[in-house]
């Protein structure tokens, strides 16, 4: 055997264990892209007062960007980006505001009592935009 063979025969476990950690990684964020999906589709449903909704925020995006509860409802926000960014009221906002929001911190706040639609910002990044819907 070459040296030139010799060397093919031994990149070939090194290669195997590439694809197959490969496949690994696919298969795993796939089922997690699995589980956002389902997490917006099911969150944008109204729910009974006592329940809790999330929105999470991830490369400078709140997802899902609308959200409809029940009034009174316990919104969760996570925040999965790497600065600090707030959820607040875009018309008055004492209506809702969790304050600074740390990376890879969680806060919540009371949706209003009132039916509405509310816009929503990070008063850090104003283009951070979206809608919760109380009904």
């Amino acid at each position: 055997m070459t040296k030139r063979n010799r060397s093919r025969w031994l990149l070939l476990p090194g290669l195997i264990l590439v694809l197959v950690l490969a496949a690994c990684s696919s298969s795993s964020s796939s089922s997690a892209s699995a589980t956002s999906s389902a997490t917006a589709t099911g969150s944008s449903n109204s729910q009974p007062t006592g329940t809790t909704d999330t929105i999470v925020i991830k490369n400078f995006m709140f997802s899902p960007d609308s959200l409809t509860v029940s009034p009174g409802a316990v919104v969760t926000v996570k925040n999965e980006d790497s600065v600090t960014h707030t959820l607040t009221d875009k018309t008055d906002q004492t209506a809702f505001n969790t304050g600074p929001v740390g990376p890879n911190q969680t806060k919540t706040f009371k949706a209003p009592d009132k039916a509405g639609s509310y816009s929503f910002f990070c008063t850090i990044h104003q283009y951070m935009t979206g809608t919760l819907v109380v009904r």
